[in-house]
């Protein structure tokens, strides 16, 4: 007898096994779909926070160029005072709970980054770099030269510390938020 042509005892006793197979399929197809979609947006994201990041660090990198630049010129040690103008800051106090300049939201005296050279270089998106530098006061230039009597006239020299960062945090939002410092000697007379 011919498969094909089935009795109608036969047609009701089926049970819709295969919907379920296929629903089954389905749902672990939609699982497998949105787990790669969350691993793609995931990549996406860490790709754009490396990408602002790198920005942010070009950012700072071209404030400490600049502050450098600006101490290569020798500026006279009177421009160095506590209100910081003009990016010039004088010797930090340490005092017991009050953060450092740089660790100091309500500090005023960053400076912004006014080449032109600089700036150009840099993407709009890497917001803007900013620096001030501070006086650190005579330091020896080779140990014990400051305890030897008299003392050589080329064993002290100014030490400045140059702080830079990519933008007001203020106005960063959320964005990467890069800081570096650098120690600068000022050559020997």
């Amino acid at each position: 007898m011919n498969d094909l042509r089935r009795s109608p005892s036969a047609r009701s006793s089926q049970q819709g096994a295969a919907l379920m197979v296929v629903l089954v399929l389905l749902v672990i197809m939609t699982l497998l779909g949105l787990a790669s979609l969350r691993g793609a947006l995931m990549g996406q994201r860490m790709s754009a926070n490396t990408y602002d990041r790198n920005l942010s660090f070009q950012g700072a990198e071209a404030a400490l160029r600049e502050g450098e630049a600006v101490l290569a010129t020798a500026p006279a040690a009177t421009a160095f005072q506590n209100g910081c103008p003009s990016g010039l800051c004088s010797q930090p106090t340490a005092t017991s709970g009050t953060p450092d300049r740089w660790m100091n939201p309500s500090f005023a005296g960053w400076f912004s980054v006014t080449d032109p050279v600089l700036l150009g270089a840099l993407p709009s998106a890497a917001g803007t770099p900013q620096y001030f530098i501070e006086y650190m006061g005579l330091a020896p230039n080779w140990p014990g030269c400051d305890q030897e009597i008299p003392m050589h006239p080329n064993c002290l020299t100014p030490r400045y510390r140059v702080t830079a960062r990519n933008a007001n945090p203020a106005l960063a939002g959320d964005r990467a938020m890069v800081v570096l410092q650098t120690n600068y000697v000022a050559a020997n007379p």
